[in-house]
């Protein structure tokens, strides 16, 4: 251990801060587990980077490292290391915080019967939905790639599911133990079993389907029931809809990220609709009826005579329902007064005889807007 240089492993610069050698530790180990490169380039490299994180994640191993060249100090002191693979699980709580760090960019994690317990990587598909697709709900079929358990051989990765003995170097826990003697007394470390790589089991003869993965990438078709106001940016989750992992374990998820299309009239904020609506100032004027849109067909909305414009009215439940609730939005319709484009001369014969029928008085804003501005 002593004569390696534990910075350049890890891609670092000696006066690195214990955050910076943490990082540069989780994506070399990232790139290198076992479970991901099945060379043994890798998994020397591994052990490798296992072993330079073990010292220079440590305060008290990094300070005699860098006096003495070796994580135990004085030469001539006292003590050991053994080093190596097993010093990467185990040991100073930082190293155990690292290793569930590494272990949940898997998927791992669960510990069930002596053994960790994977989860499978998510999968994150994006699905693009109608404005009435994600205001109503709708059911789609989608096929995805994703890793599955092989069902010959159960993921056992031998032939017929059977043909398997259990690993003697863990007794079928999928991990060992290691004593460890240093100046500061007898630590016990424990990692992954070398020998069956955490399956607790050892292949006599590989399955046909998956060559011993105990695996396979196929294309799935997959219900997909999008709820009933489902708004755009949000993310439907489908639990084990996602891909096996390596070994034993759980699957992981489905995650689908929503986009939904604008409406061509209306606007949607959470679960209110929103219309802007221009009518002639004539029907602001004198009243009348007018058509707007819901998500359920059109609506007759009464226009009561001498409506101010900006007007905003609300129609109850004419939303959007809740998600997973017996509840709907609104429909706020703004009501905006809009001047012809043009007048002829007849027309604005006639508005002039109607603006001398009335004084500032009948326009109570505009009449306290001059008192105002005499102040």
């Amino acid at each position: 251990m002593a004569n390696k240089d534990y910075y350049s492993i890890l891609g670092v610069d000696k006066n690195a801060s214990e955050d910076e050698i943490k990082s540069a530790y989780r994506r070399l180990a990232k790139k290198y587990h076992p479970d991901l490169n099945k060379t043994e380039e890798a998994a020397n490299k591994f052990k490798e980077i296992n072993e330079a994180y073990e010292v220079l994640g440590d305060p008290n191993k990094r300070a005699n490292y860098d006096q003495f060249g070796s994580a135990e100090g004085n030469p001539f002191g006292a003590g050991g290391s053994s080093g190596g693979f097993g010093d990467f699980f185990g040991g100073n709580g930082g190293f155990s915080d690292i290793f569930s760090d590494i272990f949940s960019a898997f998927g791992g994690g669960a510990r069930t019967g002596g053994r960790t317990l994977q989860k499978g990587e998510d999968i994150e598909i994006s699905m693009n939905l109608t404005f009435e697709e994600a205001c109503f709900g709708v059911e789609k079929n989608i096929t995805i790639g994703k890793i599955e358990k092989c069902s010959q051989c159960n993921g056992t990765g031998a032939k017929n599911g059977r043909e398997f003995t259990t690993c003697t170097n863990c007794q079928g826990t999928g991990r060992v133990r290691y004593q460890q003697n240093t100046m500061f007394g007898t630590t016990i470390r424990e990692s992954v079993c070398p020998k069956c790589e955490g399956t607790g089991k050892i292949v006599k003869e590989k399955c046909d389907v998956c060559s011993g993965k105990g695996y396979k990438r196929v294309q799935k078709t997959v219900k997909v029931k999008i709820p009933a106001g489902i708004d755009n940016g949000q993310t439907l989750r489908m639990r084990g809809e996602g891909n096996a992992p390596l070994r034993d374990g759980i699957n992981g998820d489905l995650n689908i990220h929503i986009s939904v299309a604008s409406h061509n009239i209306l606007t949607r904020r959470e679960n209110d609709l929103f219309l802007d609506l221009y009518l002639p100032f004539t029907t602001m004027l004198l009243g009348g009826k007018v058509d707007v849109p819901t998500l359920n067909g059109n609506y007759s909305l009464n226009i009561p005579e001498l409506t101010p414009s900006g007007t905003v009215m609300r129609l109850k439940g004419k939303g959007v329902k809740l998600l997973n609730k017996d509840k709907y939005g609104d429909l706020l319709v703004t009501l905006k007064a809009e001047c012809p484009k043009s007048l002829n001369k007849q027309t604005k014969e006639m508005l002039q005889n109607l603006a001398n029928n009335y004084t500032e008085n009948d326009y109570v804003k505009y009449s306290n807007y001059l008192k105002k501005m005499k102040k």
